[in-house]
């Protein structure tokens, strides 16, 4: 779908079949259109001009209350129920990787070096078509949904950026009470929720490591100080940190994924520097892993006369799913979609998620969207989020608009007997 949806504007438009996922279905066509005009056309960052733009057209005609950001390139759209009731946040993420796409699809990535390959592409284009789902089921809806289109999840914090710009209160007023988001992952079979109460995602901070020596020529290290076997020890002590301090059951992850030394053979540079991340999923062993990796870089760097520079820089905070909101979750898409569909999730993902900076705000959850693609896997794993190769299966979408729909119809009904 390149500029419109072709969908159901009422509910009268819509099969005899109520069933939201038979809903979603019908909406599949256009959705995967425009899902592969996104893919081919990605974005980086907080300006997606050319994103924002297909989002918009993709929601006219539709009875939304529409807004863009001034900060980052962003749209909020609300949709206000028939009768009053509680306001639910849906979120999409819009922006692309930097990264050179090899995956050989037809409609791969135009952008040299840009791709989308954490499936943002997906999540906006779910994004719309719940939007279109919803709006013809307005008459059965409680309260409000606010549909939160999100630059700058991959580097930018865009989520902070929307708090601050008002994505949490809609323009008359109504703050909202529980958010939901979807991430797919081929690491599940397609069309499979998986989600889990507690900790979901892992805080994420930047190393930056600057260990400061003496240069000279590399016959003679003896008359330098060589920062680099300095840098290499700091490596393999900051791994024994977390397997030698850090509670198995509370974990940690610390990876150095960048070092720069030196300018050619003959030269013993005078420094050495170190860039990575560490991630933990509670506040204590966040602070004792930034203690550990300032007190292992500083003395190891003093014990070879050496000097460290450090920097460590919070980034997004653990995504903790809500329980009550997760249970909610689980049931409504069983009652709609089948129980099936729904797994629980056995442990956190150590990666992170600036959904983070919502669910630190009100209660809510993020699901996993299973979209491996079907039959026998061309490589073993499966590439998944973040992978050059990474293709995830279409069909899913289907799934993840109705699972929205499932969650914001399911928790506008529920709060709304809740209240006296």
């Amino acid at each position: 779908m390149s500029e419109e949806v072709s969908t159901p504007r009422s509910a009268a438009d819509m099969p005899e079949d109520n069933g939201l996922l038979t809903h979603a279905r019908r909406l599949l066509p256009g959705i995967v259109d425009l899902r592969r005009a996104l893919h081919g056309e990605p974005e980086l960052g907080r300006d997606l001009p050319r994103t924002q733009d297909r989002v918009l057209q993709s929601l006219k005609g539709l009875s939304l209350h529409v807004t863009t950001g001034t900060r980052l390139s962003s749209v909020t759209a609300v949709l206000e129920g028939a009768r009053p009731g509680p306001t639910v946040l849906l979120r999409g993420d819009m922006d692309a990787l930097p990264l050179h796409e090899d995956t050989g699809l037809d409609f791969a990535s135009r952008a040299a070096d840009v791709m989308h390959a954490c499936g943002h592409d997906l999540h906006t284009a779910m994004l719309v078509g719940a939007a279109h789902l919803l709006t013809a089921l307005q008459d059965q809806l409680a309260g409000r949904v606010v549909f939160m289109f999100q630059p700058a999840e991959e580097s930018g914090g865009g989520a902070a950026d929307m708090i601050e710009e008002g994505v949490l209160t809609t323009p008359d007023g109504h703050s909202v009470d529980a958010a939901f988001a979807l991430h797919v992952t081929t690491r599940f079979e397609s069309g499979t929720l998986h989600l889990r109460p507690g900790p979901m995602f892992a805080a994420s901070d930047l190393i930056h490591l600057t260990v400061r020596g003496r240069g000279g020529h590399a016959s003679a290290p003896h008359l330098a100080l060589d920062p680099i076997p300095v840098a290499c020890e700091i490596v393999q002590a900051l791994q024994s940190l977390v397997t030698r301090t850090v509670n198995i059951f509370d974990p940690a992850v610390i990876t150095i994924a960048r070092i720069e030394a030196g300018t050619t053979t003959n030269i013993i540079p005078e420094s050495a520097e170190l860039h990575g991340t560490f991630r933990t999923l509670t506040p204590d062993t966040r602070r004792q892993v930034r203690e550990g990796i300032e007190r292992v870089a500083r003395h190891i760097s003093a014990a070879h006369g050496a000097e460290a520079g450090i920097q460590l820089t919070a980034s997004y905070p653990a995504l903790h799913n809500d329980p009550a909101f997760t249970t909610a979750v689980k049931r409504a898409v069983a009652a709609q979609l089948g129980p099936g569909i729904v797994h629980d999730l056995a442990e956190p993902v150590m990666g992170s998620e600036d959904f983070a900076y919502i669910l630190e705000r009100v209660p809510g959850a993020m699901a996993f969207l299973g979209s491996r693609p079907p039959g026998p896997p061309a490589q073993n794993p499966v590439p998944d989020m973040h992978s050059n190769r990474v293709v995830f299966d279409e069909d899913a979408m289907a799934t993840g608009i109705a699972a929205h729909a499932a969650v914001a119809l399911h928790h506008a009904s529920r709060a709304s007997r809740a209240k006296p």
